[in-house]
């Protein structure tokens, strides 16, 4: 009896760890199937072209609206604006390589142009990533969004500007970013260093750097309503400078076609280049005499199509203001950009902008580009 007993116990321990070992593999085995390891690196190569067809309808003012007192200068003009490629590797989880090139650059001396992004980004998680190298540091709506889902003809006067500030466009330095919920309102940030003296520079060239903050609350989620903060200070050969800014931007979508979408940006910082360029024996000692100061507003009405061959139309027309210097020399700049856009491919793959740009100056100075003019455009661009 005591034998039977002895053989059953062990019967028993041994199908208990038999069965043991099975629940244990089974989880194993779905945890292999479900955990299949990601293979890095990953690459994604996109690209845009985009060409234009400009008439200059201004009379001896060219298409890059220069005037030319002796009747000399081109008027119209077939141009390749971006032959862009961008390689994104993700090297890991959390660690990606960015870099993007523009090809039509080679037509400018390449030395200082072409390389356009070159970074790398580690994101820890959405709350903060870190980003190194030349890249676009958040200072206004703008930099938010590429060249090719542009509401308009290009960037505003004002990007184009704070870029030669260093402030917006491609720089070189680090930045941090991320975005949380403050309650119910949805909150994003980015914390900017940077060179200040634009991209693809072998040094920098002064010791100083320019630091910069972008804040942006999301007040109405029904009306995608956004306030936008910026703030940013620096220093220039010894000098301080600063830049401040607020933007406001909203997307109405009134049915399942029709949509509104609005930015409304204003600026103003220091304007070091051109308080450097003056003679040290002219120039004051406070660098915040030369004050640059701009605003843009920019409607974007859409209609959703979606024929076979006619995704969406867009109707756009982009008011700006802009004065380079209004304490000491003030000669405001005001352009007019209305738009007409068709799009054939979603997510603005291909389209065709039809449009006019018109610029008006307070003070016209010959043989310069404050100059009044009228410029006709003719633009398609593809994505891929």
């Amino acid at each position: 009896m005591s034998t039977f007993l002895t053989v059953k116990k062990h019967l028993l321990l041994s199908f208990t760890t038999f069965s043991l070992g099975l629940t244990a593999q089974v989880p194993d085995s779905i945890k292999t199937q479900s955990e299949d390891p990601v293979k890095y690196p990953q690459l994604q190569i996109k690209g845009l072209f985009q060409a234009r067809y400009l008439v200059g309808t201004s009379k001896d003012v060219d298409v890059n609206g220069l005037h030319h007192s002796d009747g000399s200068g081109t008027n119209n003009n077939f141009m390749v604006k971006y032959m862009r490629v961008q390689v994104r590797a993700q090297i890991s989880k959390r660690t990606e390589v960015v870099a993007l090139a523009n090809l039509a650059d080679f037509k400018n001396d390449p030395k200082s142009r072409v390389l356009e992004n070159a970074y790398l980004k580690y994101t820890f998680n959405s709350k903060l990533a870190l980003t190194v190298g030349q890249f676009r540091p958040w200072f206004g709506i703008e930099e938010t969004y590429p060249i090719d889902i542009i509401k308009s003809l290009d960037w505003s006067n004002q990007y184009t500007e704070f870029g030669k500030l260093g402030w917006t466009s491609f720089q070189i330095g680090m930045s941090a970013t991320g975005q949380v919920e403050l309650g119910n309102i949805p909150f994003q940030y980015a914390v900017s260093v940077v060179n200040g003296n634009g991209k693809n520079q072998v040094n920098d060239n002064n010791d100083g750097k320019q630091y910069s903050t972008r804040l942006v609350f999301g007040l109405v989620k029904k009306y995608n309503f956004n306030v936008g903060l910026n703030g940013g200070v620096g220093d220039a050969f010894g000098k301080k400078i600063y830049a401040v800014g607020v933007d406001l931007s909203s997307l109405i979508n009134f049915d399942s076609k029709w949509s509104l979408d609005m930015q409304l940006e204003g600026k103003q910082a220091t304007n070091h280049p051109l308080y450097f360029a003056v003679t040290p024996e002219l120039r004051p000692s406070n660098p915040d005499e030369y004050l640059i100061r701009g605003a843009y507003f920019l409607p974007n009405l859409r209609y959703e199509i979606n024929h076979k061959n006619l995704s969406a139309f867009e109707l756009s027309c982009r008011y700006e203001y802009l004065d380079t210097n209004f304490r000491l020399n003030s000669n405001p700049r005001q352009t007019v950009t209305p738009m007409f856009g068709l799009e054939f491919l979603k997510n603005y793959g291909a389209r065709i902008q039809l449009g006019m740009q018109f610029d008006r100056y307070k003070h016209q100075v010959e043989n310069t580009s404050q100059y009044n003019n009228n410029l006709f455009i003719v633009q398609v661009q593809s994505r891929f």
